[in-house]
């Protein structure tokens, strides 16, 4: 990456990390993804085992080749709703049983400058467990993802973020939307629809519950 815009985002990320804090939340900044897996295994580290880890749908993480380093953590389980060989069901209730385990291991679909997540889900337990059950939840966030105010955040998820996340899962799931035809988002009522969560979080009940990790490099959509 250009050493100048490195610098910009380290600097902004400081920012953010700071307007987290007044949230009761917690941050870091490492400048690349692979700064960012051991950034990760390092906050995981930190809390007392034995664990259990849900994995979420991420593109930033999964493009870290994380997953299997947490699951070889000792005393850590992985409970993987993606595993081979699971049925459509038994994932559902893996994701469903995901709400209890003791760690959440995410991305937010995008960062306001002032701290806030913004995020929008299929199902809703990425967002769900976000808010809710995990006592900690690691976030990777590609500096990528950060924007102006709320607002300028949905406006990123509808334009970039949702289209490309339906091109990524369409042939698998079988979508039909018709974001598939023209990259746009048409806010539709398809059957087929990933877009029906939208959450932002403000700020965290539990102090430092929620540790973001912010990545100088490009991360996931």
């Amino acid at each position: 990456m250009d050493a100048p815009v490195l610098k910009q985002r380290e600097k902004l990320a400081g920012h953010i990390i700071k307007q987290l804090g007044k949230r009761k939340m917690a941050g870091s900044f490492v400048p690349t993804a692979a700064e960012a897996k051991a950034e990760v295994l390092r906050v995981l580290g930190l809390i007392e085992g034995p664990l259990s880890v849900i994995r979420c749908g991420s593109e930033s993480v999964g493009n870290l080749g994380l997953w299997a380093d947490i699951a070889a953590q000792p005393g850590v389980t992985l409970m993987d709703p993606y595993a081979p060989g699971l049925s459509k069901e038994e994932g559902a209730e893996l994701r469903r049983q995901g709400l209890l385990a003791d760690v959440l291991v995410a991305s937010s679909n995008a960062i306001t400058m002032d701290g806030r997540l913004v995020n929008l889900d299929g199902t809703g337990n990425r967002v769900a467990g976000m808010i809710f059950g995990p006592r900690k939840v690691i976030l990777v966030v590609g500096m990528n993802k950060v924007a102006a105010d709320v607002e300028s955040a949905k406006d990123r998820v509808r334009t970039f973020a949702a289209p490309a996340n339906n091109m990524r899962l369409g042939e698998a799931y079988g979508l039909k939307n018709p974001c598939l035809e023209d990259g746009r988002c048409h806010q539709c009522m398809s059957e087929t629809r990933i877009c029906n969560v939208w959450s932002i979080i403000e700020g965290s009940a539990v102090k430092d519950r929620i540790h973001v990790v912010l990545v100088g490099e490009d991360l996931g959509y």
